[in-house]
């Protein structure tokens, strides 16, 4: 480490230092201008955030706030990087996904992406991908002492990972250049299908005894949390029930006679990459530090170094406006990065409609190869490191994680907890309480609940084979809104036009562009299409305007001032035309009664049930 010498300069030297309690005070003085008349410590907690799992972010951190010492990278508790170099000397493995069942196909595929910026592969065997039978025709020419390869056949791990073995003896690889993971995850798959297939625990054990024997750079089990991120939960939860898994899988390793040493070498653990970048960071970080506390408390400190495969979220993806998932996964991808995951896949824009095309194949390797490198991401460790924030977010997240770790654990571990139920309900309520956020657009999702686009044709691609289906359930945030959308597109098919809403605005553009906006973001949520006349509209003109829109809802759009002058009229004149609802977009206040009896049927407002409104008004104006 270089130190600067001392110049005897001090840039702040002429300033008094500023305190919390200052601080503190200039907020209250902001707030009261609002109408929130608070002071000291709650003016602070006026601006906090509360996230899943009982967390919470602040408006301001200080060196009071971090929990300790975080270590060194490469160096128990490996909170900041599983190796010394963290990722300094050639970034993160970019792993590319496939799970086209044609195998001449998937080899086309595979050498591309290779040839253009993949370092490793993932692929999808048996019912998730290409059959057993056609993995050496998927690797052909594929230099595999060069190119590591993690397999995920489910319940056909075994004869995968046989035929796989195979291949490197045939194709001359020496056993200590075969790398990759064989992907043996019997847990996973009964969380995914609610099944335990007999003998699969032994048969990974197996494995993983013959990896540890003859295999040094190959590791035998992954310990997936995917199928409950994709289950809706938080990522405590993960975080947790990823742990119970590896934990589980220390027990049966230990049992078969691998060392605790040799077992934690056996494992890599998947997680899930969103676009909360620092939640992101925070997961991966806190995940290595929950490992190396276990490896800790089983007596082998050195070997708690978590390999970790970050992939981006599935939930997070559209299915409708899919070009926004390259966004998405951008910023997920430079949260796994910073966050040290060692591995990491980017699912292409199009994984929710199908098998991904060249082109989305490509963008998916090149947000990779963009941000090693042309942005250098791999060139620091542990970036967020001695952020004040983030610091506290990863203990935090690890404290949470670890309390519904125990939980796991005294409900007799990973597998009777999901027999009994445990981990289901608990995700479920979840999601529930995630789920009520999405319907109210508090958590918004660009391009299905804010700006979406109903003129834009539907991308379409080869169907991808079913997923595995019994067990824990597969979520999208998208989901309530597809359903919409689809009622939508049905009608569209039948009748050749969209359900129609009419956005009676009042007054100037200045009274009623705002809410007029809203409103139009707020019923294309739902696939209605909002018609409005180029001038505004008053009593004498709002029933022939309605008419000639051919809707058969409307929406007053205005200014509070200008709705106390012209709403009732308007919504009186609308209802005579034969308007089935008439809404009005904003809070009515002191004059709700008088709206109401008026003719307006319901008042949209920012913050309400988004769903529940569109759901209505598709219901009444009898859209399948």
């Amino acid at each position: 480490m270089t130190v600067l010498p001392d110049d005897g300069l001090s840039l702040a030297a002429e300033f008094p230092d500023a305190t919390r309690e200052q601080w503190q005070s200039l907020v209250a003085g902001v707030l009261r201008k609002t109408g929130r008349d608070v002071t000291g410590p709650a003016a602070e907690e006026a601006l906090a955030t509360t996230l899943q799992d009982g967390l919470t972010t602040r408006p301001l951190y200080t060196a009071e706030d971090t929990p300790g010492d975080s270590g060194y990278p490469g160096f128990a508790p490996f909170t900041r990087a599983g190796r010394p170099e963290g990722g300094a000397v050639a970034g993160w493995d970019v792993r590319q996904r496939h799970t086209r069942p044609d195998p001449a196909r998937t080899n086309e595929a595979v050498l591309a992406d290779l040839e253009n910026g993949a370092t490793s592969l993932w692929l999808g065997v048996g019912a998730s991908g290409v059959p057993v039978s056609g993995l050496a025709t998927a690797l052909d020419g594929v230099l595999l002492d060069l190119a590591p390869v993690a397999l995920d056949a489910g319940d056909e791990f075994a004869p995968a990972a046989r035929e796989l073995l195979k291949l490197y003896d045939e194709r001359g690889v020496a056993h200590d250049q075969a790398r990759g993971t064989l992907g043996a995850d019997p847990v996973a798959q009964l969380a995914r299908t609610g099944r335990e297939t007999a003998g699969a625990t032994e048969e990974a054990a197996g494995l993983a005894a013959l990896c540890h024997r003859e295999y040094p750079g190959l590791r035998a089990i992954c310990v997936d949390a995917l199928p409950y991120h994709e289950a809706g939960a938080s990522d405590a939860q993960e975080l947790g029930c990823a742990l119970a898994t590896g934990v589980g899988w220390l027990r049966d390793l230990t049992a078969a006679g691998l060392s605790v040493e040799a077992a934690c070498g056996q494992l890599e653990f998947r997680y899930a990459a969103t676009a909360d970048q620092f939640l992101t960071i925070a997961k991966l970080r806190a995940a290595r530090r929950l490992w190396a506390r276990v490896a800790e408390v089983c007596g082998a400190p050195a070997a708690g170094a978590q390999r970790q495969h970050a992939v981006t979220s599935s939930v997070m993806m559209t299915r409708r406006d899919p070009w926004v998932n390259m966004l998405r996964t951008t910023v997920a991808a430079l949260a796994a990065g910073l966050g040290g995951a060692d591995a990491v896949t980017v699912l292409p824009f199009d994984h929710t409609l199908g098998l991904p095309d060249d082109f989305s194949r490509r963008i998916a390797r090149n947000t990779s190869t963009i941000l090693l490198e042309e942005s250098h991401l791999g060139r620091v460790i542990d970036p967020a490191g001695g952020s004040w924030y983030v610091e506290r977010l990863t203990d935090d997240l690890a404290h949470a994680a670890w309390a519904w770790f125990q939980e796991i654990e005294r409900a007799g571990g990973q597998r009777a907890a999901l027999r009994d139920g445990l981990i289901g309900e608990r995700i479920s309520a979840t999601w529930r309480e995630r789920s009520e956020k999405l319907a109210r657009r508090r958590e918004p999702i660009t391009g299905v609940s804010e700006f979406p686009q109903l003129a834009q044709a539907p991308v379409e691609r080869d169907p991808a084979p079913e997923p595995p289906g019994g067990g824990l359930p597969v979520v999208r945030r998208d989901e309530a809104y597809e359903a919409l959308r689809a009622r939508s597109d049905a009608h569209l098919a039948a009748t050749g036009t969209r359900p129609r809403v009419f956005l009676a605005a009042l007054g100037p553009a200045a009274a009623h562009t705002a809410r007029a906006t809203f409103a139009a973001s707020l019923f294309q949520a739902g696939g209605i299409e909002p018609v409005h006349d180029p001038v505004s509209v008053d009593a004498d003109t709002a029933a022939e305007a309605l008419t000639r829109s051919g809707a058969t809802v409307a929406c007053l759009c205005s200014s509070d001032a200008l709705y106390t002058e012209r709403a009732a009229p308007v919504a009186a004149a609308l209802k005579s035309a034969g308007a089935l609802r008439v809404f009005l977009a904003g809070r009515p206040g002191e004059h709700r009664d008088t709206y109401l009896e008026a003719g307006v049927d319901e008042f949209v407002v920012a913050g309400g049930d988004a769903v529940a409104v569109l759901t209505s008004v598709l219901d009444r104006m009898g859209v399948a």
